[in-house]
Protein backbone atom coordinates (compact mmCIF):
# COMPACT_ATOMS: atom_id res chain seq x y z
CA UNK A 1 0.00 0.00 0.00
CA UNK A 2 1.30 3.47 -0.83
CA UNK A 3 0.88 6.31 0.82
CA UNK A 4 1.80 9.97 0.31
CA UNK A 5 1.97 13.08 2.41
CA UNK A 6 2.61 16.20 1.36
CA UNK A 7 3.85 19.74 3.25
CA UNK A 8 5.43 22.84 2.67
CA UNK A 9 2.11 24.99 1.58
CA UNK A 10 1.36 28.53 3.40
CA UNK A 11 0.46 32.19 2.74
CA UNK A 12 2.37 34.53 0.78
CA UNK A 13 2.02 37.13 -1.17
CA UNK A 14 1.75 37.87 -4.77
CA UNK A 15 5.23 37.00 -6.59
CA UNK A 16 6.32 35.11 -3.82
CA UNK A 17 7.66 31.08 -3.48
CA UNK A 18 6.75 28.18 -1.92
CA UNK A 19 8.39 24.99 -2.26
CA UNK A 20 6.00 22.02 -1.60
CA UNK A 21 7.22 18.19 -0.80
CA UNK A 22 5.42 14.87 -1.10
CA UNK A 23 7.37 11.81 0.79
CA UNK A 24 5.93 8.67 -0.65
CA UNK A 25 6.07 5.45 1.89
CA UNK A 26 5.15 1.72 1.48
CA UNK A 27 5.24 -0.02 -1.96
CA UNK A 28 6.31 2.97 -4.23
CA UNK A 29 5.88 3.27 -7.46
CA UNK A 30 8.57 5.71 -8.72
CA UNK A 31 8.60 4.51 -12.65
CA UNK A 32 5.23 5.25 -12.72
CA UNK A 33 3.46 8.66 -13.54
CA UNK A 34 3.83 11.28 -10.28
CA UNK A 35 2.91 14.79 -9.99
CA UNK A 36 0.68 17.42 -8.56
CA UNK A 37 -2.74 18.36 -8.89
CA UNK A 38 -4.56 21.28 -7.05
CA UNK A 39 -7.79 22.57 -6.51
CA UNK A 40 -9.86 26.04 -5.92
CA UNK A 41 -12.97 26.39 -4.36
CA UNK A 42 -15.75 26.32 -6.07
CA UNK A 43 -13.50 24.98 -9.38
CA UNK A 44 -12.84 21.31 -10.86
CA UNK A 45 -9.79 19.59 -9.79
CA UNK A 46 -6.82 20.05 -12.29
CA UNK A 47 -3.33 18.88 -12.77
CA UNK A 48 -0.24 21.19 -12.61
CA UNK A 49 2.51 19.06 -13.17
CA UNK A 50 3.38 15.73 -14.09
CA UNK A 51 6.60 13.17 -14.76
CA UNK A 52 7.42 9.25 -15.12
CA UNK A 53 10.85 7.28 -15.01
CA UNK A 54 13.33 8.99 -17.06
CA UNK A 55 11.34 12.20 -18.61
CA UNK A 56 10.96 15.51 -17.97
CA UNK A 57 8.45 16.72 -16.41
CA UNK A 58 5.45 18.42 -17.96
CA UNK A 59 3.07 21.41 -16.81
CA UNK A 60 -0.05 22.92 -17.62
CA UNK A 61 0.44 26.15 -19.48
CA UNK A 62 -0.46 28.76 -16.41
CA UNK A 63 2.60 27.34 -14.63
CA UNK A 64 5.27 27.09 -17.04
CA UNK A 65 8.31 29.06 -16.21
CA UNK A 66 7.16 29.53 -12.83
CA UNK A 67 6.88 26.08 -11.44
CA UNK A 68 9.28 23.33 -11.35
CA UNK A 69 9.36 19.53 -10.05
CA UNK A 70 12.09 18.30 -9.04
CA UNK A 71 12.04 14.47 -7.87
CA UNK A 72 14.54 12.61 -5.40
CA UNK A 73 13.90 8.83 -6.39
CA UNK A 74 16.54 7.41 -3.74
CA UNK A 75 14.86 9.36 -0.88
CA UNK A 76 11.24 8.74 -2.61
CA UNK A 77 10.33 12.71 -2.54
CA UNK A 78 8.70 15.11 -4.89
CA UNK A 79 8.48 18.70 -4.87
CA UNK A 80 6.90 21.09 -6.21
CA UNK A 81 8.97 24.49 -6.72
CA UNK A 82 6.39 27.41 -7.28
CA UNK A 83 7.84 31.07 -7.59
CA UNK A 84 6.39 34.21 -8.83
CA UNK A 85 3.12 32.79 -7.53
CA UNK A 86 -0.32 35.08 -8.40
CA UNK A 87 -3.99 34.73 -6.39
CA UNK A 88 -4.76 32.36 -8.82
CA UNK A 89 -2.66 29.69 -7.81
CA UNK A 90 -4.73 29.38 -4.71
CA UNK A 91 -5.74 26.25 -4.49
CA UNK A 92 -5.47 22.94 -2.71
CA UNK A 93 -2.53 20.85 -3.70
CA UNK A 94 -2.38 17.02 -3.95
CA UNK A 95 0.37 15.05 -4.78
CA UNK A 96 -0.60 12.39 -7.11
CA UNK A 97 0.61 8.63 -8.22
CA UNK A 98 -0.37 6.14 -10.46
CA UNK A 99 -0.24 2.69 -9.55
CA UNK A 100 -0.59 1.23 -12.66
CA UNK A 101 -0.10 4.54 -15.37
CA UNK A 102 3.62 4.68 -17.10
CA UNK A 103 2.41 7.13 -19.82
CA UNK A 104 1.99 11.28 -18.89
CA UNK A 105 -1.39 12.31 -18.18
CA UNK A 106 -2.93 15.37 -16.78
CA UNK A 107 -6.49 13.52 -16.02
CA UNK A 108 -7.19 13.29 -12.41
CA UNK A 109 -8.65 9.34 -13.44
CA UNK A 110 -5.59 8.34 -14.36
CA UNK A 111 -4.28 8.73 -10.39
CA UNK A 112 -5.14 6.41 -7.81
CA UNK A 113 -3.27 7.35 -4.95
CA UNK A 114 -3.99 11.20 -3.34
CA UNK A 115 -2.01 12.61 -0.26
CA UNK A 116 -4.48 14.59 1.95
CA UNK A 117 -3.35 18.54 0.41
CA UNK A 118 -1.93 21.41 1.73
CA UNK A 119 -3.66 24.71 1.04
CA UNK A 120 -1.74 27.40 -1.07
CA UNK A 121 -3.07 30.98 -0.41
CA UNK A 122 -1.61 34.03 -2.54
CA UNK A 123 -3.10 37.58 -1.47
CA UNK A 124 -2.72 40.22 -4.13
Amino acid sequence: QVELVESGGGSVQAGGSLKLSCVASGDTYINYCMGWFRQAPGKEREAVAVVKADSRPRYIESVKGRFTLPVDKDKKLLYLEMNNLQPDDTAMYYCVLSTWRDRFSFSADSYDVWGQGTQVTVSS
